[in-house]
């Protein structure tokens, strides 16, 4: 009896609004989940042609992109999963396709004066690739490793069914992201140009973020006094 009453004040902590489990809602955090993965791939795949004007495209460059976005994206894994424990809610989900957003921004208009200055300071391409790549992608990609492991949380309804909904919601994120290798590598590159495959980047995130909160966002419930249904526990 008291685990359920636990329960139920716990989904009226302030500042949580809970998610809404429907077969829509889910589709939705399962398609954000896809695109997340797609545009982590394709930044990644624009990162060496970014960083090539300035330190070349060798093996040294490629090697400072995928360390640096294997990082980002292993704290953000980390980082993610413990938010989720405190605040599971479509407001801060949908924040974080906002925030990673607004750090791609940089990458579209400081990428070159970033290069240049440290392309003067660090005369050893293999430094200087792996500080420019860290300076303009470590805060938005470990933005977007949050996205995973806060997705499955969000989709979790029961502990029963946590082991599958993590398998499917990590299978429908690779995918996205083997999509978003191959689309950038054989078609976007040869179609626009860095900039714009960026921009593009930011509004599938910012379209992301409305679908997160308008989909999956219902008013909290108010609890009133005496409006708790107690439930027996079983073998009462």
């Amino acid at each position: 009896m008291s685990a359920v009453l636990e329960s139920s004040q716990s989904t009226r902590q302030p500042g949580i609004t809970p998610i809404e489990h429907t077969p829509f809602s889910r589709l939705v955090i399962l398609c954000v989940a896809f695109a997340n993965g797609f545009v982590i791939m394709s930044i990644e795949m624009l990162g060496g042609r970014v960083l090539a004007p300035y330190f070349g495209s060798s093996v040294h460059v490629w090697g400072s992109i995928i360390a640096v976005f294997m990082l980002s994206l292993s704290l953000g894994y980390l980082w993610g999963g413990r938010l989720s424990l405190r605040r599971p809610g479509p407001r801060v989900f949908a924040a974080f396709f906002v925030l990673a957003a607004v750090l791609c921004l940089p990458i579209i208009f400081l990428a070159d004066a970033v290069m240049s200055a440290i392309f003067i300071s660090i005369e050893d391409p293999r430094y200087g690739s792996l500080l420019t790549a860290m300076l303009l992608y470590f805060l938005p990609i470990c933005v977007m490793g949050m996205v995973s492991p806060y997705s499955v949380r969000l989709l979790v309804s029961s502990q029963e069914h946590s082991g599958g909904v993590a398998g499917m919601l990590y299978f429908v994120s690779t995918l996205g992201s083997a999509l978003g290798t191959l689309g950038t590598s054989f078609y976007f590159v040869l179609w626009f140009n860095i900039n714009t495959v960026m921009w593009g980047c930011v509004v599938s995130l910012l379209l992301c973020a409305i679908a997160v909160y308008y989909a999956c966002h219902r008013p909290s419930p108010v609890a009133e006094p005496g409006n708790i249904t107690q439930t027996p526990e079983v073998g009462q």
